[in-house]
């Protein structure tokens, strides 16, 4: 009990110390809407393509056995999408670096930064397609253990690649190599338990759980007021938008934080030694 309540603690001063930060660059945030615009319609795309050519005919039949077809499809999905995702990502995490470093950054510099990196942008964007496919692969194969493994497989790979996106934006090394500094630099103190993250997801989560709530409510009233049902859906969209960019910007910027620590050996400004290495648990009980 003890733990937990650290445990929030810490996190509430993460998200603290990180919102210090975005109230210092608040068009950050403009960052994450235009990943998730740009994610949505490429993801609506492919969905709308497969949906029109028959490869998605196996998941409506309930098909034990999907095509080679699909898992192309699959692939070319999860390639455009990582791709999207991460080049934002870059641009976000680079332009939290700036400001860690006391610099300005703009969107319009924290994008040029990402169209810089863009060749290890989409080599990384290949390998963790390339995980992806493999993991849903299995999962499909070998039923509950193979869902099982999936999911172990992808919180090991989340891990594993925590740093590769800071790795990018401030080194502009290769993917392979990026991942194998991510996993220096985690192992280099603090060992492979993430628990920060962790705790800013969770914080947003209650807030997007709370968004739900409302919308939910707004379901129950249309028949009663379609006037102010209509208005809370809205209001609901919104704050899922504000919500997602939010968490997305936090996450950035806290990953940036990281990456600093581990480089520079010094926390940067609002984010004290305790409560960056409290992030991590020890490897084997020592540092």
């Amino acid at each position: 009990m003890v733990d937990l309540v650290a445990r929030a603690q810490r996190s509430w001063r993460l998200i603290k110390a990180s919102t210090a930060v975005l109230q210092d660059d608040g068009e950050l945030l403009l960052l994450p809407i235009l990943s998730g615009a740009a994610t949505l319609a490429v993801g609506g795309a492919f969905i709308w393509q497969a949906m029109n050519d028959g490869t998605l005919e196996g998941l409506k039949t309930g098909q034990t056995t999907l095509s080679a077809s699909f898992y192309v499809w699959l692939f070319a999905f999860y390639l455009v999408q990582y791709f999207v995702i991460i080049f934002f990502n870059t641009a976000l995490v680079g332009a939290a670096l700036d400001r860690l470093d006391g610099r300005d950054p703009t969107i319009r510099s924290a994008l040029g930064l990402a169209i810089t990196r863009i060749g290890p942008i989409f080599g990384y964007a290949i390998v963790s397609a390339t995980v992806g496919l493999l993991l849903r692969f299995i999962g499909e194969k070998l039923g509950i253990i193979g869902r099982l493994f999936e999911a172990g497989g992808g919180l090991a790979w989340t891990v594993t690649t925590f740093l590769v996106v800071p790795v990018l934006a401030a080194e502009g090394i290769g993917p392979v190599e990026a991942i194998v500094r991510s996993v220096g630099l985690l192992r280099k103190t603090w060992g492979e338990n993430i628990v920060g993250t962790a705790g800013i997801s969770l914080v947003i989560g209650v807030f997007a759980f709370a968004v739900c709530l409302v919308f939910a409510g707004s379901l129950q009233l249309m028949p009663a007021n379609h006037a102010i049902a209509m208005a809370l859906m809205i209001a609901c969209a919104a704050a899922f938008i504000a919500i997602f960019a939010f968490g997305a910007a936090l996450s950035a910027v806290y990953s940036a934080a990281v990456y600093y620590y581990a480089v520079i050996g010094e926390p940067p400004d609002g984010f004290d030694r305790d409560l960056i290495r409290g992030a991590f648990g020890p490897k084997g009980g020592t540092e």
